[in-house]
């Protein structure tokens, strides 16, 4: 028999894999470049090889129409113009999540600084609505805090990835270490899948296709890009790209090609 959750998840992800474009910038810094729409971003991506969006509840509220792909709402937020940033607090509950018709549950969590004791309560409790509800929770799970001086050190990445697991997360989004052999170790150690997090906009369109490549090989499920789409001068191209990588297994230098020909 399928379950709630095992169709929901097959909304987000395609073939057990991620494409997603993280939408929730607009709490965090405001409208910033690729997001004063997100609607438009929305629509004009999502034919091209995406899989899923992560956008917050006032933004999934106002669509003018269904998407054609996986809606995860994000539940988790803070402002830079804050005097604590790093402190996420939860702004929905997984029932809301239910009624907006939602496909997943996003949450961030901060380690390694003053705030995680709550940010773990919240993650431990929104898990446990989530299984009561079957639907899917992504965990965002960052090394980030007074006590993290590398936020990239695999150690530290690969605790951060385990926490988001054993406090009961059904798809874990983290940094990528930078090489292939550390990465795989922290997918193995990490018993739900991972996705990884695009970060800064990268220099150069060949550095994100083969990051994406990289995570990949080493075992990841997918990524979830958000600047490096949504303010690339191309987005439905740059998708077509990493999809090509994810989907087809082709290589960042094929991939690159075909993006330089368009």
């Amino acid at each position: 028999m399928v379950s709630g959750h095992e169709i929901r998840l097959n909304r987000i992800l395609r073939k057990g894999k991620m494409l997603c474009i993280p939408m929730d910038h607009g709490i965090s810094n405001g409208p910033i470049e690729g997001l004063a729409d997100p609607a438009s971003m929305i629509y004009r991506c999502e034919t091209h090889g995406l899989t899923s969006i992560i956008i917050n509840k006032g933004i999934l509220k106002t669509l003018p129409k269904p998407t054609k792909i996986g809606v995860l709402v994000h539940f988790s937020s803070s402002t830079s113009l804050s005097m604590s940033p790093n402190r996420k607090m939860l702004t929905g509950t997984v029932e809301e999540a239910v009624r907006l018709g939602a496909d997943g549950v996003s949450l961030h969590i901060n380690i390694g600084g003053k705030e995680e004791p709550e940010m773990l309560e919240q993650l431990g409790m929104t898990a446990d609505q989530c299984h009561k509800w079957d639907m899917p929770l992504l965990a965002m799970m960052y090394p980030r805090g007074e006590n993290i001086k590398d936020p990239h050190d695999p150690e530290i990445v690969g605790h951060v990835a385990r926490i988001g697991a054993e406090c009961g997360a059904d798809i874990v989004k983290t940094l990528y270490t930078g090489d292939v052999d550390s990465f795989a170790k922290i997918v193995k150690s990490t018993p739900v899948p991972i996705v990884i997090a695009g970060g800064p906009k990268t220099k150069t369109d060949l550095d994100i296709l083969q990051m994406t490549e990289d995570a990949m090989t080493a075992g990841a499920k997918g990524v979830t890009y958000g600047r490096n789409i949504f303010a690339h001068k191309n987005p439905e191209k740059i998708v077509e790209a990493l999809a090509s990588i994810i989907f087809r297994k082709e290589s960042a230098k094929e991939a690159m090609k075909k993006l330089e020909q368009n």
